[in-house]
């Protein structure tokens, strides 16, 4: 296994999986029984907008083409992942995905992978509009976009750029195209747009859509996140229960990162994802490629283990599975947030793909 070390310390006390015989199993297990069939691959650290919790308004310096996976190398880890691994559900993700060249025809190919993944992408919106019903026809079955605010001068604020209508415009042709549900990820920022959750509540209600709430993590490449700054779940549901009465949802929430409350009684559901306040690491079923090639079993792994080398090295398909595997049955037992000597990633979250 090849492994690169991110320089960032693991937190004391947190339970280490060395020495722990793995057994026979093909699946994606770790130590403290869970299985990851969940691949979130990201396609690309670009992105068209500069969100201020996520990177600088000049932007970052972007990865080299050809430290990038090709489209062939990214079709055959997630054949060895469907095939060899039991990976049912693949998301695309970024930076931006809708940068990715040709990414038509990548959903087309993953689609028709044996056996084929449930396919999903979170993306920004920008460009989705004329697109959408391609990619239905290709094989996604559903797609996130990011919103955190549905007034003009607001979403300027947080992206840097004026592009509402574009992402208002993508949601709409996205919901035509039958990419449903269609999901809305939005981040709320004290001072700054925690106001709108009830119009963004609103905003999803009369048009069909799902909202998701989600904590503001410590992700951002400018190394600037403050918890007293972040809006806790708890903050969210107070928020929201000024307008609408929120039950909890009877629904099983099994692996799915979001707490879902009934919206007036049902059937309309709102989700928050509290993953700093009360984090779901206990049932995480996922696994992440990011663009270069590399295997993160958390979002705030210390370590990543290359599989591009190993692929352009010539490995074949079952020492691959065996070296995602091992990096998967290594997986600590949370991210530690919460804890004394907590230290965030290098890699901001356009960089690992959410």
């Amino acid at each position: 296994m090849t492994a690169v070390d991110l320089g960032t310390p693991r937190v004391p006390g947190a339970r280490t999986t060395s020495g722990a015989p793995r057994p026979d199993d093909p699946a994606l297990i770790d130590t403290f029984g869970r299985v990851a069939t969940d691949l979130r691959v990201s396609l690309t650290d670009k992105c068209n907008l500069r969100c201020t919790y996520c990177m600088p308004a000049e932007g970052l310096d972007w990865m080299p083409g050809e430290q990038l996976l090709t489209d062939d190398e990214l079709v055959r880890l997630m054949r060895i992942a469907v095939s060899l691994l039991g990976v049912t559900d693949i998301r695309l993700t970024g930076g931006e995905p809708l940068l990715r060249p040709r990414l038509e025809q990548l959903v087309a190919r993953i689609k028709a992978l044996d056996p084929a993944p449930r396919l999903s992408m979170t993306t920004n919106g920008i460009g989705l509009a004329k697109r959408a019903q391609a990619f239905a026809d290709a094989g996604l079955d559903r797609i996130n976009v990011s919103l955190d605010s549905v007034d003009r001068a607001t979403f300027e604020r947080i992206t840097r750029r004026d592009r509402l209508r574009h992402v208002l415009d993508a949601l709409a042709a996205a919901r035509d195209a039958g990419l449903n549900p269609v999901k809305i990820n939005a981040v709320l920022m004290r001072g700054i747009n925690e106001h709108e959750a009830t119009a963004l509540l609103r905003f999803a209600l009369d048009n069909g859509y799902h909202l998701r709430f989600i904590e503001q993590m410590p992700l951002d490449a400018q190394h600037g996140w403050n918890r007293k700054e972040m809006i806790t779940a708890d903050e969210i549901l107070e928020l929201l229960g000024a307008e609408f009465t929120l039950t909890p949802s009877p629904a099983e929430r099994g692996g799915a990162p979001a707490e879902r409350w009934l919206v007036d009684g049902g059937p309309a559901e709102v989700g928050v994802i509290p993953s700093v306040s009360r984090p779901f690491c206990a049932a995480c079923e996922r696994t992440r490629l990011t663009a270069d090639g590399a295997i993160r079993s958390c979002l705030f792994s210390t370590e990543e283990t290359d599989l591009r080398a190993l692929l352009r090295g010539g490995a074949g398909d079952d020492d691959i599975a065996d070296t995602w595997r091992a990096t998967m049955w290594g997986k600590l037992a949370g991210h530690e947030i919460n804890e004394a000597g907590f230290a965030q990633p290098i890699r901001p979250m356009s960089a690992i793909g959410g």
